[in-house]
Parts: C-alpha cells; structure tokens; sequence
C-alpha cells in the first residue's frame, strides 16, 4: 500500500492542483492550452528522447511486448463499437465513445512510471508509446470517419490522419531516442543537465494541465455513455491485456509497464480530435473527466497486484 500512496497519490494531487489553480481564477484557459502545447511538443518529447536515449543499453523491441499489447487495444476497439451499436447510440457518437474506450494519456503514464519503475520503464513505455500512437490514431480516425456521417471524398480527413501520425511529436522522440540510444555516444555533460532541467518541468506541468482542463459542464446526458466507457478503458483493457500478455511471456519490467498503460484514463486529446472530425467532443470531455477519476482505483489496483505483490503469474 505505500507504494500506492508514494506513487499514485503525487500524481493526482498534482491534478488536483491544477483544478484548484483553475476554480480558483490563478490559471485560466489560455495558460492550459499553452501548457498543453509546450508539454506536448517540447517538454515532454524532450524527457522521452533523454530517457529513451541514454546509452545504458542498446533499446531493442520486444515484438511479444508490442504485439500483446496491440491485440488488446484491437479487441477493446471491436467490444466498443459492438457496445455502441447494441446501444443504438447516435452515429454521431460512436467515433467518439470507441476512442474513450482504448486511447491513453500519456502524461499520467509517464509520470507513474518514471515514479514507479524508474528509466527502464521509461524506455519501454516509451517504445509503447511509439507503436500505440499511431494504431489507435488509425483506429479512432477510421471510426469516426465512418460513423460521423460526413463525406471524405476528397480524402481530407485521412490525410490529417496520416499527418497526425507523421509529425507527432511523441512518436518522432521514441524513434530518434532509439536511434541515439544505439549510437552508444553518452549525452554531453551540458546537454544532459538542460534536458534534466526541462525533464524536471514536463511532468508537473503536464498535470497542472491534466487537472485545469477537467470540468464537470458536459456530464449531463453523457454520464451512462462515459461510465460504460470507463468500464471498458479501466477493466475490460486491462483483463483483456494480461490474458493476453502472460501467454506471450515477456519480461516482467514490460508487464508492469504494459498493465499500467492499461489502466490509465483516456486522452484528453480525444475531444480536439472529436471537434475535428465532426463527431461528440462533450461526450469525449465527459468519458476523460469520469474515467480520470476513476483510474485511481485502477492504477492502485494495477501496482498492488503488479508492483507490491509478487508478479501475478
């Protein structure tokens, strides 16, 4: 149980920080969409290449790790949309219900396994984040291109898919951290106390943001679809993966890493993405909020099964 207080209540408590900065008029909009943009294109792709790139080690994929987790992801994406089509949900608002269901925020994930699991994990969720990324982005896109209702002849819609995907700033620092990391060349003294110190600003930054940006405006009329949501985002994903994972028999590092990525909440990017594409963004803020508040239980219940005990086998 320590572990849980020591890991997991720093984490939220930072959020809940930046709820109160929030209500409390100290930060506003303007600061959390600012925030967000630095963390997620300079900040926090900088601490991954730096974590990722240090030259301890050669990185190399653990295919079984990358695959296990994929065919999770995969499955939960077909459980959403049969769920929302036995539902009878608006079209509308599948597109965006079925990526609450599987899509992950990385900030939280990165922050409880840097806290928990220290640099290894780093690298591995970090190789994660370079695989995941772009097949949920494949999957959300898709979905909602095909629910939304709108017409994509012109093929607009996938290329913002393929340019998301292209230029994403998390995939982009996994794969030049790799590459730097099989180099073998150690960071420069210099270099390595500045990416220390903008490491040091990311993940405090990035929860700040993480709890400015929860509000509970949209729950009325969403709450049912957000609840069963993050039912299938923090229990379905995670019982799913581990049955998967334990018959592929990865080391033990990457499963506590793949079962905490399972159990964190969904993306607070899920409601930009769900404005663009013409699908239900206030379905999408109501699942993130719901499902943020939820993942304390399952993040508590994730390391004490996973981190505290012995290994589940």
């Amino acid at each position: 149980m320590s572990l849980v207080l020591n890991s997991i209540f720093p984490v939220f408590a930072v959020i809940a920080l930046g709820g109160f900065l929030k209500r409390s008029a100290m930060i506003d909009e303007n600061f959390v969409k600012a925030s967000d943009r630095l963390v997620y294109y300079i900040f926090l792709p900088l601490l991954l290449f730096w974590k990722i790139g240090k030259p301890v080690e050669a990185v190399t994929v653990d295919w079984r790790f990358i695959a296990g987790t994929l065919l999770a992801i995969f499955t939960v994406f077909l459980l959403s949309i049969i769920i929302a089509k036995l539902l009878k949900m608006p079209a509308r608002a599948i597109g965006s219900f079925s990526q609450c269901c599987y899509r992950f925020n990385s900030y939280i994930g990165i922050a409880v396994v840097l806290t928990v699991l220290g640099e290894t994990g780093v690298k591995d969720f970090g190789l994660l984040i370079g695989f995941a990324v772009p097949f949920i982005n494949v999957l959300a896109v898709s979905s909602m291109i095909r629910y939304s209702g709108q017409n994509d002849s012109q093929g607009g819609r996938w290329l913002f898919l393929f340019r998301s995907v292209a230029a994403n700033p998390l995939i982009i620092s996994c794969l030049l951290g790799i590459l730097y990391s099989n180099i073998g060349i150690p960071f420069p003294i210099l270099v390595e106390r500045v990416l220390d110190l903008t490491a040091a600003m990311s993940l405090p930054l990035a929860l700040i943001s993480v709890g400015g940006s929860l509000t509970f405006s949209k729950f009325r009329g969403n709450f049912a679809y957000s609840l069963i949501a993050a039912f299938c985002k923090l229990v379905a994903l995670p019982t799913l993966g581990y049955f998967f994972l334990k018959h592929l028999r990865i080391d033990e590092t990457a499963l506590k890493v793949a079962m905490i990525y399972f159990a964190l909440p969904t993306s607070p990017q899920n409601r930009i993405l769900s404005a663009l594409l013409d699908s239900d963004p206030d379905l999408d803020t109501s699942a993130m909020v719901l499902s943020t508040m939820l993942s304390i239980v399952s993040l508590s219940v994730i390391l004490i099964l996973f981190c505290e005990l012995p290994t589940v086998k």
